[in-house]
Formats: structure tokens, C-alpha cells, sequence
């Protein structure tokens, strides 16, 4: 089953940058909240983690199969590493197999141009009854979540969560999926690497999230992605 987010407004613990991942060190200025992702011109990758009985023939069609249920909200996410920490490394019950779902850019645009935040924000909503108004209607909902290291250790900003429900969910599964790849024995062999103290060489093998171009209003973004 997709997983669900952690609490907003979550604590940004302090970490020992000598442990940060290379894509989330090599901006020593990173903003509160940034989307990152591995992308290409038509395509985002956003990670979710599921039991095996869904996630592998997921993997091998293609597309996610009829079990997965479209009416329910699911939670997808550009980061790799926040990834892990949700699924501690595919070894969560019902996580263990870890997919990279790529999708249409131009779905995944749509969801953030649609989409309210998860939580009241004075800086973005007249009053509470307006967000609860607008939260009950959007399609989608965006929650800011603490980065992660490689120790899966907070960060001092924070990425994307997507949640998805309702129309956008049928569509993310149904159209704008273009393919899913086990990436399982990637966590595991990173995960292995941190274990062993291969912090260099974990890195190494990270997939390449760079800035996200967001469309503007994506919430809890302003004007700036």
C-alpha cells in the first residue's frame, strides 16, 4: 500500500554535513522547500514503495495492475532518500519492494497546479475555513517534509511530498505512468554501502535529483521554485 506522509511542520533536526548526500550538499544556500527530482524533458521520476504482491507486477507491466486502488489517495515522492526513510529501506512491512515510477511531466505539473497544501498556512489562505474549502475540492495535496541525508537524518529544508486523490489518482495510474522499475536492489546495495561506511560510494549511486522546474503556484513555493 502507498505510504502516508509524515506530520507537517515536522522539526528540522541538525545534522553533520559531512554525512549529506552529494545532491542534497552541493547547494550550500538550498531554500526551505525545493522540489528535486530526476527528470528529462517529458519525464519526472517520483518513488512509492509497496508490498511485493503489488509492487512486482507493477514492475514487470509496466503499470500498476487492477488491485491498485485508484479511489484512494496515494503519496508519491521525487526524493529517493526521503523515500528510504519512509520505507527504511524497503525492510517496512508492506514497503519492501521500492519502485521508480516515471510519469509525464506534464501530469505531474497539472497535480502541483491543482493541489492545496496538506496544512493551514496564514501565508497562503485568507482563513481556516477557506483551506478546509479548497483542501475537500483539489485533486491533489503538496506537504513539505525535512530532506534527508544518507543516514536518513533530517535536513535543514525540505522536498515534495504529492499526494494524489480522486481523478488525479486515475490518472496518474492510468495515463500519465510511462514506467516502473524495481529499484529494490539499488536501495539495498546503497543502503549496504552506509552500513559499511561507503558514504562516497553510496553517493555515488544516488539518482541524479536536480532542482524541479515548478509551475507557478505550486503551493508553499511562491513565486520561486
Amino acid at each position: 500500500m502507498s505510504t502516508t506522509p509524515e506530520a507537517p511542520g515536522a522539526p528540522a533536526a541538525p545534522v553533520e554535513t559531512a554525512h549529506a548526500p552529494v545532491h542534497a550538499s552541493s547547494h550550500p544556500t538550498e531554500p526551505p522547500h525545493r522540489i528535486r527530482a530526476l527528470y528529462t524533458e517529458s519525464t519526472v521520476t517520483v518513488y512509492q514503495a509497496y508490498s511485493p504482491a503489488l509492487g512486482l507486477p507493477a514492475a514487470r507491466d509496466g503499470r500498476f495492475p487492477a488491485a491498485w486502488k485508484r479511489e484512494r489517495m496515494t503519496w508519491i515522492k521525487p526524493s529517493f532518500l526521503w523515500m528510504m526513510y519512509r520505507c527504511g529501506w524497503g525492510e517496512k512491512a508492506d514497503q519492501e519492494t521500492v519502485l521508480a515510477i516515471e510519469i509525464e511531466r506534464g501530469g505531474f505539473d497539472w497535480a502541483l497546479g491543482q493541489a492545496c497544501l496538506s496544512h493551514y498556512d496564514s501565508g497562503e489562505h485568507a482563513d481556516r475555513a477557506s483551506w478546509r474549502r479548497e483542501l475537500k475540492r483539489a485533486p491533489a495535496r503538496v506537504q513539505w517534509d525535512p530532506e534527508r541525508d544518507l543516514r536518513l537524518r533530517a535536513l535543514p529544508h525540505r522536498s515534495l511530498q504529492l499526494g494524489l486523490a480522486g481523478e488525479a489518482s486515475r490518472r496518474y495510474a492510468d495515463e500519465w505512468t510511462v514506467a516502473i522499475t524495481d529499484v529494490t536492489p539499488l536501495a539495498r546495495e546503497i543502503h549496504e554501502l552506509v552500513r559499511a561506511g561507503g558514504m562516497a560510494a553510496a553517493a555515488a549511486l544516488l539518482p541524479e535529483e536536480r532542482p524541479y522546474p515548478a509551475p507557478g503556484g505550486t503551493p508553499g513555493l511562491g513565486s520561486v521554485s
